[in-house]
């Protein structure tokens, strides 16, 4: 059975109430929250969903306990709100986290400070999460910290999103099925400005290589560190930048020996806060603050980054046994933070807010300046506010109380197991990243045995995923299955031969020719290079952070 993918109809000529440009995770969300509220609304995205900024975080979904350092109650209190209707609504894909703020004696805060501000933190955050946190935890902690400094370890909870893809692609499926028109691989080429009024965008589909022109009532800029770039084709004058770029690199590293099940958050060599953080089977260390106001879409770590990230990591951990060698790979992302020249990274806002361009001279066009993954839900409501439209409550996946949520969960695998013929390991894997989808996925696992084959041999996702991801979530490209809707390619056993596998297994039952099937290997494999880098070479040898 062959699943062809569904050609593009044009768009020339068709009016929409709400263009919304950018595909990243705010982008999404106020396409799905303008056509729930039954706005015409089109959304398109230059390169692929979730592809930029969003796939390019720390992963976190958080209060922001550093912002109460800046006084920032209000988006601390916002942030806070929001995670909790995350762990509420997507339980499968946010998860609450058990951290461990560690800091040496040469920390310029104080034990009461610390303790204060997580007080105030707790108390914002409401009931406890639920997340596996114990003594023990420290215990272990304790024991390969560098025994040559006095360490102060405090404990607080939090959430993380391991996969924001997937969240992406989730309330992607949800803004299509309530009327939205979304085009990824798609890039505005201008808004089109009459008489004072944004009234359009012109279109450069790059599958197909065709311009499409279509109208707008409103023109929506969420295009993060891309806002700048949007005007400036359009020709419109915000007399000085909007944005100023902030790069944060990470790195990828396999869990190291006394690595702890905790995630922590300490100090850098500079005293700068970093975390390191359980991901994917293994350890994500991040992250920089450098200014980057290059072309977004070719942004790296650069050597420095991650030789002091690297440092950081060993003045924690000095006896584990983790060079340059043993990175996996390293990525980086540039923040949308608020322009302000003036100002330290880490001291400018991560308050988001929505710049109305009618002043200059473009009326019913907004960008989106700002903005973070636990806050894109509630951004993209104040975005419907503005256009003066209703926003409406997102409908929660989980209604059973918490303490019956993994025994709901259970039941949902054994379900999917039995209706997909697969077994349990697969069936939760599934359930962990495609929730809601998780049934219709198993009805074409049981369809034959290569959908229920293994994307890898190390891998206990199968074909099934990607053809769904193909059919109905707006993947048009081996990439964007692996690296986003089924991002099996971000884990530590993908190798070129695991790519090949799997290029292999999709193309057979998505009927791609030897030649298409090669097209498609070769596309992933040159985005997975460009996004997750090996760390070049470091002369200099690096040291422990004693030393």
């Amino acid at each position: 059975m062959n699943f062809p993918v569904t050609t593009r109809r044009p768009l020339e000529g068709e009016h929409f109430q709400v263009v919304v440009i950018g595909g990243g995770i705010n982008g999404v969300a106020i396409a799905r929250e303008c056509a729930r509220a039954g706005r015409r609304t089109l959304l398109v995205e230059q390169h692929d969903f979730a592809a930029g900024s969003t796939s390019r975080s720390t992963r976190m979904i958080h209060g922001g306990l550093r912002y109460l350092e800046h006084g920032e109650i209000g988006l601390v209190r916002e942030s806070l709100r929001e995670r909790q209707r995350l762990l509420r609504q997507r339980p499968h894909l946010v998860h609450p986290v058990n951290f461990l703020l560690a800091l040496d004696s040469r920390s310029r805060r104080s034990a009461l400070s610390i303790r204060a501000g997580l007080w105030l933190y707790r108390g914002l955050g409401g009931k406890p999460l639920g997340a596996n946190g114990s003594k023990a935890d420290e215990y272990k902690l304790e024991r390969v910290l560098d025994s040559g400094r006095r360490w102060s370890l405090f404990s607080f909870e939090d959430a993380q999103c391991e996969f924001p893809e997937r969240l992406v692609a989730e309330w992607l499926m949800e803004a299509v099925a309530a009327g939205a028109v979304v085009r990824n691989h798609t890039q505005v080429l201008a808004v089109d400005v009459f008489h004072g009024r944004a009234k359009g965008v012109l279109l450069h589909d790059r599958l197909s290589g065709k311009e499409d022109r279509v109208e707008a009532n409103w023109i929506i800029n969420a295009t993060g560190p891309w806002v700048d770039r949007v005007c400036q084709r359009s020709r419109i004058n915000t007399g000085r930048p909007m944005l100023g770029g902030v790069r944060g690199s990470h790195l990828v590293l396999p869990r190291f020996a006394g690595a702890p099940d905790s995630a922590v958050y300490t100090e850098a060599t500079d005293g700068r806060p970093i975390f390191v953080i359980p991901w994917n089977d293994q350890v994500l260390v991040g992250t920089t603050e450098i200014p980057d106001n290059g072309d977004p879409a070719k942004v790296e770590p650069s050597t420095q980054e991650t030789e002091y990230l690297l440092r950081s990591l060993l003045h924690l951990f000095p006896r584990a046994r983790v060079s340059l060698h043993d990175i996996r790979y390293s990525f980086a992302g540039v923040r949308p933070l608020p322009f302000s020249p003036k100002s330290r990274p880490s001291e400018v806002s991560r308050k988001h807010y929505l710049h109305d361009h009618t002043s200059e001279g473009a009326a019913h066009m907004i960008s989106v300046i700002g903005g973070k993954l636990t806050t894109a839900a509630e951004l993209a409501r104040q975005c419907v506010d503005k256009l003066g439209l209703r926003p409406r409550t997102s409908a929660g996946l989980a209604t059973a109380p918490e303490e019956n949520l993994d025994a709901l969960l259970d039941g949902w695998v054994a379900e999917i197991a039995d209706a997909g013929g697969i077994g349990a390991g697969s069936a939760q894997a599934i359930v962990e990243w495609h929730g809601g989808r998780s049934l219709a996925i198993a009805a074409t696992a049981a369809s034959s045995a290569k959908m229920r084959a293994p994307l890898c041999p190390h891998t206990q996702h199968i074909v099934a995923e990607a053809v769904d991801a193909f059919t109905h979530q707006c993947a048009v490209s081996l990439a964007d299955v692996l690296l986003r809707r089924v991002p099996v390619a971000l884990g530590g056993c993908w190798s070129e031969t695991c790519s090949r596998d799997a290029a292999m297994r999709v193309g057979t039952v998505m009927g791609w020719s030897e030649h298409e099937a090669a097209v498609e290997l070769e596309g992933l494999e040159m985005e997975r290079t460009a996004f997750l880098r090996k760390p070049a070479r470091i002369d200099l040898m690096l040291k422990a952070a004693a030393d």
